[in-house]
C-alpha cells in the first residue's frame, strides 16, 4: 500500500514491501514500525516529515467532478420559460423576423452565461468555505504529541486517535484499547468494528481487517495509535472511485418554495397567454402578432431569474458569515438563522476561554491555594495565606502526580510563550504538577504506563495503570465527583494512610468551590496487582480511595457578556448546557448575564426523572442544565421544539451528533469539535466562541432581510408589465412594449439593480426585532397590498406616457414604446429605493449607506441612454430617440412612485405606533 521512500538516514534503502511480502495487517506492529524506520514512542522527526511530504505530496483525496462543466452549462437552458423563448426564436425565424429572433436567442444566451458564471462561483465559495475548516489529527513527532492538519501526514506517521476523530488516513494499529470504528461508508458494516492489534492471516477480507483503521472513517469509542500505512489516493478510500465526491446543492427550502412559486406563477400566465391568444385570434388579428403578444405576457409576467437571484443572495450571505468565524455546511440554515429563537449553548470553550487554571487542590482535609494564570509554569502553592513547600505534604504530591500521570497533553514554550497541546482540563493539571516540579515521564521510568481508559462522555472520567518505582502498580482516576464518589470507600490522611471517607465533607467541600464559579474534578487511584499490565472498566468499579479534589476556574469570555445582552433584547433565549457541576454552571451563567441568583437550574440526573410530557414547560423556563449527558441534549431539543421554538444546538462530542441533527441549526465546534459533530452540524464556528453565534444570527437575520427587499422589489414589475400588455390586449390597442424591450428590462435591472439590495447594511433595530415566525409568509399582507400599488402606478404610468407620446405631433410608435421601456425602469430605479428599508423612510438610514445602490441606478440609466439612442440598440430593440419633454414625463413618473411609496410606509408606520401604544 505504500509507494517507494527511500531510507530517512542513508536515502537508499526501500520502504516498500518487496514482491511476495506480507501486507501490514498480515504483519506484526514491530514489522511494520520497521520497515518504515519509525519509532512509536518517539515518530518520525521533523527533517524526515518534510522529506516525505516532498515524495508523497499532500493527504488529500482527487476531488471527483460529478457533473461536467459544459452539462452545467446546458442545464442552464433547462427551465420551461426558456423553452419559451426558444419557441418564440424559431417561431421569429420562420416569420422571418431576424433581427426579433437573434435578439431573444441572444437574451437566452447571456441570461444562460450569467446564471452558469454566477452558479459556478456560488459553489466554489461554498467549497472554499468547506475547506476553511481543516481537519486536525493528533501525531507524535519529534517525541511529542502534536496537533497537525490531516493533509500534512505521510507515511510512517503515529497518529493518536479516540472517541470522535475520523481517522486521516490508513493506519496499521499499534495500540489501542476498546477501541471501536465506524465502517460503514466502506464495508457496509452497521455495527462499528472493534479493532485489535495482532496479525490476520493473509487471506482476511477487507472488512475483516481489525487490525487497521481506514481513511474517512469514524472513531465511536475507545483510543487507538496507529502508524500511517497509505495517504491521499493511495488509501482505501481514494481507491474507490467517487467515494469522496461532494456535491454542493445550493437549493434551499425557500429557493425551492420560491422555484414552485414561478412554477404556479408560469402556469398561470400561460393560460393567461392562450387565452389571449384565442381572443386575438377570434377578433381576425395576424396570427403573427397575436402570438409575439401573448409571449410578451408571458416574458413580462414570470419572474425567471428569481430562484437563481435568490441563491446568489444567500451564497453572499454565507460569505459573509465566514467572515465572521461562521463557516455554513447547509445553505437553508441561512434562511433559519433569523428565526432563532433559542440558544442552547455549552459552556466550556464557548462562553468561556477555555484557558483553564488549577488554583485550588483539596487533598486530605486541607484546602490549598495554587497561584499563577495561564499555562506558564511558575506559581507558589499556599495554605490560609502562607506558602508551602509542596514535598512537605505527600497527599498534595499525590494529586499533582495523579494530574501529570493521567494527561496526554504537552506544555512547551515556543518565542517566551507557553502553549499546550491537548485538552485544556488536563493542560491545567499539568501545569499545576510542573509548577511543584513534577515533570511528565510518560513511557518512562520510575512511573511506566501500561494501560489507560480513555475519556468518554458517558463514563466522565479517565484513568491510567501505571508502575510505580518499587515496582509496584496503580490505578489513577480523575473525572466527575457524582460518577467516582460513590466508587469510593476510603480516603487517604496526610501521611498518606488510608482512613474512614467522609462523603458529606467532600460533597460540601466540592459545592463551595463551585459556588466560587470552579470547575471541580476528583482525584482517587486504587491499587493494581502487582503483574496487572491492562486496565478495564471492572477495575475501577468499586473500592476507589479518594485523593482529593482540584478547582479550576474557566474565566468568561469578555464579549460574551455584550453578546448575551443582545440576544436578549432580540428576544432570543440564551440557554446553558455543561457537564460541569450546577453550582460552577450558575456561577458562571451569573457573570455573564444570563440572570441573578433566582435562575432556573436542573441537573441531568433530576432531567431522568421528568416525564417527556412535563419537560418541555419545564426547559422552556430553565436557563442552566449542569451535569448533561450529551444524550439529553436530544431530549432537550425536541422538547423547546415541541413548544414552536427554532432551537440552535452547539455541541461538540460523538455523542452530541444526533442532538445537532435534530436541532434546527446544529453548531460544531471548529477548534475542539470532533469530526462527527462537523459532519452532523449545519454550522461551524471556526473559534469556538458564542458571540460568533450571535454575529452569525444577526447575519442571517441581514441576509433575509435582503432577500425580502430583493423578493419586493421584484415582483411589482413582473405583475405590472403583464398588467401593462394585458390591458393593451383586452383593449385591443397596439402593444406598449415589445418582447425583446421586457428581456431586456428583466435581465439588465436584475443584475444591474436588484442584486445591489444584498450589499445593504443592517438596519440599526435587527436585533432588537422577535425572531422572525418561519411559518409567516415572505409577503406578509402590507407587502402584497404595496407590490399591488406599484404595479398599479406602473400601469398607470405607462399608458399615460404612451398616449401622452402618440398624441405629440411627429411622434412614431417605436417612440412611444420607448417611453414606456424608460418608465418601467424609471419606477424600478425609484422603488429600489424604497425597498431599501420596507417599513421606514429611507432617509432614515441614510441615501448613500450603500453606495451599491447608487452605482446600480447610475449604469442602468447609463444602459437605458445607449439603449435609447445607440443606432445598434435601437436596431436590436427596436427603440428610437427620445425628446427632452418626454423625459421630463419619465422622471415625473419616477418621482411620483417614489413619494407615493414613502408615503404608503409614513402612514403605516405611525400608525402601527398609534397601535402599540
Amino acid at each position: 500500500m505504500v509507494p517507494s521512500l527511500p531510507n530517512a538516514n542513508t536515502g537508499s534503502k526501500d520502504i516498500t514491501p518487496a514482491d511476495g511480502q506480507r501486507a501490514e495487517y498480515a504483519q506484526t506492529p514491530e514489522e511494520v514500525l520497521a520497515r518504515l524506520q519509525v519509532s512509536l514512542d518517539h515518530g518520525l522527526a521533523s527533517e524526515e516529515v518534510a522529506r516525505r511530504q516532498a515524495r508523497f505530496g499532500p493527504n488529500r483525496i482527487s476531488q471527483q467532478h460529478s457533473t461536467p462543466l459544459w452539462l452545467k452549462f446546458i442545464q442552464q437552458f433547462h427551465q420551461p420559460l426558456i423553452y419559451l423563448l426558444l419557441v418564440a426564436t424559431i417561431v421569429s425565424l420562420s416569420l422571418h423576423e431576424w433581427v426579433d429572433a437573434a435578439v431573444i436567442f441572444g437574451v437566452v444566451f447571456i441570461n444562460a452565461i450569467i446564471g452558469f458564471l454566477q452558479e459556478t462561483k456560488a459553489e466554489k465559495a461554498i467549497d472554499a468555505l468547506g475547506r476553511m475548516v481543516a481537519v486536525q489529527t493528533s501525531v507524535r513527532r519529534d517525541g511529542l504529541r502534536k496537533s497537525v492538519p490531516a493533509e500534512t501526514l505521510v507515511p510512517g506517521d503515529i497518529v493518536l486517535i479516540q472517541g470522535g476523530d475520523r481517522v486521516p488516513a490508513d493506519l496499521r494499529l499499534c495500540l489501542q484499547k476498546n477501541l471501536q470504528v465506524e465502517e460503514a461508508a466502506l464495508t457496509g458494516e452497521s455495527v462499528p468494528a472493534t479493532k485489535q492489534i495482532n496479525p490476520l492471516p493473509i487471506q482476511t477480507t477487507l472488512a475483516d481487517r481489525r487490525n487497521l483503521a481506514f481513511a474517512g472513517t469514524l472513531v465511536t469509542a475507545g483510543f487507538g495509535e496507529g502508524v500511517v500505512i497509505a495517504t491521499a489516493d493511495a488509501t482505501e478510500t481514494g481507491q474507490i472511485a467517487g467515494l469522496m465526491s461532494n456535491t454542493v446543492d445550493l437549493s434551499t427550502p425557500l429557493t425551492k418554495n420560491i422555484a414552485q412559486f414561478s412554477r404556479l406563477l408560469m402556469v398561470v400566465i400561460l393560460l393567461l397567454a392562450l387565452a389571449v391568444f384565442a381572443l386575438g385570434i377570434l377578433r381576425g388579428e395576424p396570427a403573427a402578432d397575436v402570438f409575439m403578444a401573448a409571449v410578451a405576457l408571458a416574458v413580462g409576467a414570470i419572474p425567471e431569474g428569481l430562484p437563481a437571484a435568490v441563491t446568489i443572495v444567500l451564497a453572499i450571505g454565507v460569505s459573509r458569515m465566514a467572515q465572521r468565524k461562521a463557516v455554513i455546511r447547509k445553505l437553508p440554515a441561512v434562511e433559519t438563522l433569523g428565526s432563532t429563537s433559542i440558544i442552547c449553548s455549552d459552556k466550556t470553550g464557548t462562553l468561556t476561554q477555555n484557558k483553564m487554571t488549577l488554583v485550588e487542590i483539596y487533598a486530605a482535609g486541607t484546602c490549598y491555594h495554587v497561584s499563577g494564570t495561564g499555562y506558564e509554569p511558575s506559581g507558589e502553592f499556599s495554605h490560609r495565606g502562607k506558602s508551602i513547600a509542596p514535598w512537605d505534604h505527600p497527599a498534595l504530591i499525590e494529586i499533582l502526580r495523579a494530574g501529570l500521570l493521567c494527561n496526554e497533553s504537552n506544555l512547551r514554550e515556543e518565542a517566551g510563550l507557553w502553549e499546550i497541546e491537548g485538552d485544556p482540563t488536563e493542560a491545567a493539571l499539568l501545569v499545576a504538577a510542573h509548577k511543584a516540579g513534577l515533570h511528565h515521564r510518560h513511557r518512562e521510568d520510575p512511573w511506566p504506563r501500561h494501560d489507560m481508559i480513555p475519556f468518554e462522555s458517558e463514563h466522565m472520567f479517565r484513568a491510567v495503570l501505571h508502575e510505580t518505582p518499587d515496582e509496584n502498580r496503580v490505578i489513577y482516576i480523575i473525572g466527575a465527583l457524582e460518577r467516582l464518589l460513590p466508587r469510593c470507600d476510603q480516603a487517604v490522611n496526610q501521611a498518606s494512610q488510608t482512613v474512614e471517607l467522609d462523603a458529606a465533607e467532600i460533597q460540601g467541600q466540592a459545592e463551595a468551590m463551585a459556588r466560587r464559579g470552579l470547575r471541580v474534578l476528583m482525584v482517587a487511584k486504587v491499587a493494581g496487582e502487582d503483574q496487572q499490565r491492562e486496565l478495564e472498566h471492572d477495575h475501577v468499579a468499586g473500592n476507589l480511595i479518594f485523593l482529593g479534589l482540584t478547582g479550576m476556574i474557566d474565566p468568561p469570555r469578555p464579549e460574551v457578556i455584550d453578546a448575551i445582552h443582545e440576544c436578549q433584547q432580540a428576544r432570543i433565549q440564551v440557554k446553558m448546557i455543561t457537564g460541569d457541576h450546577v453550582a460552577t454552571a450558575r456561577s458562571i451563567a451569573q457573570r455573564i448575564g444570563l440572570g441573578d441568583e433566582t435562575l432556573a437550574s436542573i441537573t441531568g440526573s433530576e432531567l431522568e426523572q421528568i416525564s417527556n410530557e412535563d419537560l418541555p414547560l419545564l426547559a422552556e423556563k430553565t436557563t442552566v442544565f449542569a451535569r448533561v449527558a450529551p444524550e439529553q441534549k436530544l431530549r432537550l431539543v425536541q422538547a423547546l421544539q415541541s413548544r414552536g421554538h427554532i432551537v440552535a444546538m452547539t455541541g461538540d462530542g460523538v455523542n452530541d451528533a444526533p442532538a445537532l441533527k435534530q436541532a434546527d441549526i446544529g453548531i460544531a465546534m471548529g477548534i475542539t469539535g470532533t469530526e462527527v459533530a462537523k459532519g452532523a452540524a449545519a454550522m461551524i464556528l471556526t473559534d469556538d466562541n458564542f458571540a460568533t453565534i450571535k454575529a452569525a444570527v444577526e447575519e442571517g437575520r441581514g441576509v433575509f432581510d435582503n432577500l425580502v427587499k430583493f423578493i419586493v422589489w421584484t415582483l411589482p414589475t413582473n405583475v405590472g408589465e403583464a398588467m401593462v400588455l394585458f390591458v393593451a390586449i383586452l383593449l385591443a390597442t397596439e402593444l406598449p412594449i415589445l418582447p425583446v424591450q421586457l428581456l431586456w428590462i428583466n435581465m439588465a435591472s436584475s443584475v444591474l439593480l436588484g442584486l445591489m439590495l444584498v450589499f445593504e447594511p443592517h438596519e440599526q433595530n435587527l436585533m432588537q426585532r422577535p425572531p422572525r415566525n418561519p411559518r409567516e409568509p415572505i409577503l406578509t399582507f402590507p407587502l402584497f397590498m404595496r407590490t399591488g400599488l406599484v404595479s398599479l402606478i406602473i400601469l398607470l404610468g405607462s399608458f399615460w406616457v404612451f398616449q401622452m407620446e402618440q398624441s405629440r405631433p411627429g411622434s412614431t410608435l417605436a417612440q412611444a414604446r420607448t417611453a414606456v421601456v424608460n418608465v418601467i425602469v424609471m419606477v424600478e430605479c425609484a422603488y429600489l429605493l424604497n425597498c431599501r428599508c420596507l417599513h421606514r423612510s429611507i432617509f432614515s438610514i441614510g441615501v448613500f449607506s450603500n453606495p451599491y445602490v447608487p452605482a446600480g441606478i447610475a449604469t442602468m440609466l447609463a444602459a437605458q441612454v445607449l439603449l435609447t439612442y445607440l443606432p445598434l440598440m435601437q436596431t436590436l430593440f427596436g427603440t428610437a430617440s427620445l425628446s427632452f419633454e418626454t423625459w421630463l414625463r419619465i422622471v415625473a413618473v419616477g418621482v411620483i412612485s417614489f413619494l407615493i411609496v414613502e408615503f404608503e410606509k409614513w402612514v403605516r408606520f405611525h400608525n402601527s405606533k398609534s397601535n402599540q401604544n
